[in-house]
C-alpha cells in the first residue's frame, strides 16, 4: 500500500521538479541565508512537493483506463486494481489542498497562485484535454513543468521579474525535446493507447525536426541568466558546452539510421543536461 502511494506521485518526476524549485530558490536568494530564509526554503519545498504530487496522483487517476493499454504503465496501482479510483482521487485532492495551503499560508500568496496555475495546467489543460486531443499537449503542458523554479525564485523575491521569466523559459524549452525522445521510442504504444502525440500524428521525422529549435533556444536562455547577473561565468561555460553537446546530438537525429538507439541516448542526454546545468547554476549563482 505505502509503495503504491509513493509510486502514484511519480517519484522520479517529483525529484526533478523539486530540484528545479531548489535551484530557483538559490538563484533568487543568491545564497543569502539566515534562519528565516531557511524556514522559507523548507516550507516552499514542502508546499511544492505536495502540490506537484497531487497533480501526478490525479493524473494517474484520470489516465487509469489508458494506462492499461501501455506496457510502461499497465502495472500501476490503478490499472492492476491494487487501489480503488476513489481512494486515489481523495489522496490526490488531500495532497493538493495541504500543499497549496502551505504555499499560500507559509510562503506567499504569489507562490500559492503559481502552484495553483501549474496544478491547473497539468490536470485540466494537459491531462483532461490536450493529452487526448492535440499534438500541442507536450508544448502547452510544459507550462506546468516550468513552474517549480519560478515558485522557488518568487518565494524569495516576491515578484515575477526577469529572473522568473528566464527560469520559466529554461524549463519550458527543455521539456518537449526531453519527452519526445521518450515518445519516439514508444510511439507504437502511444498509438495503441490513443494518445495523439507529435510522433504519432506527424511522424518521427517531423518530431526530430521540431525538437531542434527547443534545444537551440536553451543556449541563449542560459546566456541571459549570466547576462542579467543571476549566474556566473562557470555556469555560462558549462551550460553552453552541455547545450552544444545536446544540440549536436539532436541534429544528428535527422540522419540517424538507428532511431531507437538515437532516441534513447537523446533522452539520457536531456536528463543529464538538466541536472548538470542546474547544479552549475546553484554552485555558481552570483552572490549578493
Amino acid at each position: 500500500m505505502l509503495k503504491d502511494l509513493i509510486a502514484l506521485t511519480k517519484p522520479r518526476l517529483l525529484r526533478l521538479n523539486i530540484f528545479a524549485a531548489l535551484g530557483g530558490f538559490i538563484v533568487g536568494s543568491k545564497w543569502d541565508f539566515d534562519m528565516e530564509m531557511f524556514l522559507l526554503l523548507i516550507f516552499m519545498l514542502i508546499g511544492s512537493t505536495l502540490t506537484i504530487a497531487s497533480a501526478t496522483v490525479i493524473n494517474n487517476y484520470w489516465d487509469r483506463e489508458l494506462d492499461l493499454k501501455m506496457e510502461r504503465t499497465k502495472d500501476r496501482a490503478l490499472p492492476t486494481g491494487r487501489m480503488k479510483p476513489g481512494t486515489v482521487l481523495s489522496y490526490g485532492i488531500i495532497l493538493g489542498v495541504v500543499g497549496l495551503a502551505v504555499l499560500f499560508g507559509l510562503v506567499s500568496p504569489l507562490t500559492g497562485w503559481l502552484g495553483l496555475l501549474g496544478w491547473f495546467v497539468y490536470i485540466v489543460i494537459y491531462t483532461m484535454w490536450l493529452k487526448r486531443s492535440s499534438t500541442w499537449s507536450t508544448s502547452i503542458g510544459g507550462i506546468s513543468g516550468a513552474m517549480p523554479p519560478v515558485i522557488g525564485y518568487c518565494a524569495v523575491t516576491g515578484e515575477v521579474d526577469a529572473g522568473a521569466w528566464i527560469l520559466f523559459a529554461f524549463l519550458f524549452l527543455w521539456q518537449p525535446a526531453h519527452f519526445w525522445s521518450l515518445a519516439i521510442r514508444r510511439v507504437e504504444e502511444y498509438r495503441e493507447a490513443g494518445f495523439p502525440l507529435l510522433p504519432v500524428v506527424k511522424g518521427i521525422k517531423r518530431t526530430k525536426l521540431q525538437m531542434i529549435p527547443y534545444v537551440l533556444l536553451l543556449i541563449p536562455t542560459c546566456v541571459l541568466l549570466y547576462t542579467y547577473g543571476y549566474a556566473g561565468i562557470y555556469f555560462l561555460i558549462i551550460s553552453i558546452l552541455c547545450g552544444v553537446v545536446w544540440l549536436v546530438h539532436t541534429l544528428r537525429g535527422t540522419a540517424a539510421k538507428d532511431t531507437e538507439k538515437w532516441a534513447k541516448t537523446n533522452f539520457l542526454i536531456s536528463v543529464n543536461y538538466l541536472m548538470v546545468v542546474f547544479i552549475a547554476m546553484i554552485a555558481n549563482t552570483t552572490w549578493s
